[in-house]
């Protein structure tokens, strides 16, 4: 299998404090994390997870933002910190990014064409103006916006829809392999948030862009993705089908997401059951156990002992717990296998 990008066994850990004030404080924010994406199977793949979970430092360690602690991030089989100026070039070509803020990637003081004319420049896509233009005009349709609606404007004279959408149409002018989206929906209105992730899915089906989807919220993840990766502080909790892991929730954690999600009943409550009313440890990330350990309704002393191993629940799924501990263990490296097709 050819694999695009990889992380293998990545890890990230933040330092604070220290000095006069002490002894320095360490936060793990992604730990022992490792996923592939072929470059021959366009995946649409969810990592979720609330916030601190890791989801944005895993983005940004794939897109080469940030460093790895330990553990490499390949492209094509090479450490990005290792890239000469032309696999960086083919990188950025290849991986592309939509963020969460659709006003913050634009400068006021320019219309909203030059965020599509800088990579048509600076990737020598067009020969000409004119080509150029067509470019700009058939990228915005694909998103469906209307261009003579759209070019010749100022940020702030779009709607934070159209803003977005026209950060997708970025991505999209360069053909990538791979498009990353960290929360793409999260600070636009709800109205527009389906029509945005449709944009997103059909972008997958007709031109078979792969998709890492970086989410909290699991009913959009429900909507989009086929594979779903569940992060817990910087751990995975369970990974596999989307619809194995939303409608069958096999981790406590994972169970207490779904349980979160509101009905749609007015008066009804959000919950079905409680939840655990443990207290978590201010230090909890630094135990030798389960992460989730101290706010589980399961934890048994193994759990803070020992972080459990992945077990492969089924052929497409596994799960980071003990209760599940029956079923055969899977290698944190081999982590993809679940997430892969024909597995």
């Amino acid at each position: 299998m050819s694999v695009l990008l990889e992380a293998r066994q990545v890890r990230k850990v933040f330092h604070s404090g220290g000095g006069m004030w002490g002894a320095p404080h360490e936060n793990v924010a992604v730990d022992g994390f490792s996923l592939r994406l072929s470059d021959a199977e366009p995946a649409f793949i969810t990592i979720a997870g609330e916030s601190g979970s890791g989801k944005t430092t895993i983005a940004r360690l794939l897109l080469g933002f940030a460093e790895p602690s330990g553990g490499q991030v390949l492209y094509r089989g090479k450490d990005l910190r290792q890239l000469d100026p032309s696999g960086q070039r083919q990188f950025r070509h290849e991986v592309q990014a939509i963020f969460q803020d659709p006003f913050e990637v634009y400068n006021p003081f320019y219309k909203v064409d030059h965020i599509l004319e800088i990579p048509i420049a600076k990737f020598g896509l067009a020969s000409s103006p004119a080509q150029a233009r067509q470019l700009m005009v058939e990228a915005l349709q694909n998103v469906g916006l209307r261009p003579e609606e759209t070019l010749g404007r100022y940020p702030h004279q779009l709607s934070g829809g159209q803003r977005q959408r026209i950060t997708i149409a970025r991505a999209l002018l360069l053909k990538p392999r791979l498009v990353i989206a960290d929360e793409p929906v999260s600070m636009v209105d709800a109205s527009l948030r389906a029509t945005i992730l449709e944009s997103l899915h059909q972008l997958h089906r007709d031109f078979g862009i792969s998709f890492l989807y970086i989410t909290h919220d699991l009913t959009t993840a429900y909507q989009v993705s086929q594979r779903i990766v569940v992060l817990y502080h910087g751990t995975v909790a369970e990974a596999g089908e989307v619809e194995q892991v939303i409608k069958h929730p096999k981790h406590p954690y994972t169970q207490e997401l779904i349980r979160s999600i509101p009905v749609p009943d007015p008066g009804q409550g959000w919950i079905e059951e409680p939840v655990a009313e443990k207290e978590e440890n201010e230090g909890s990330q630094a135990l030798a156990g389960c992460r989730y350990a101290p706010r589980c309704p399961h934890a048994q002393p193994r759990c803070l002992q020992a972080l459990p191993p992945l077990f492969r629940t089924e052929p497409q799924r596994a799960v980071a717990c003990y209760l599940c501990d029956s079923a055969p263990q899977l290698a944190g490296e081999n982590l993809s296998e679940v997430l892969e097709q024909g597995h």
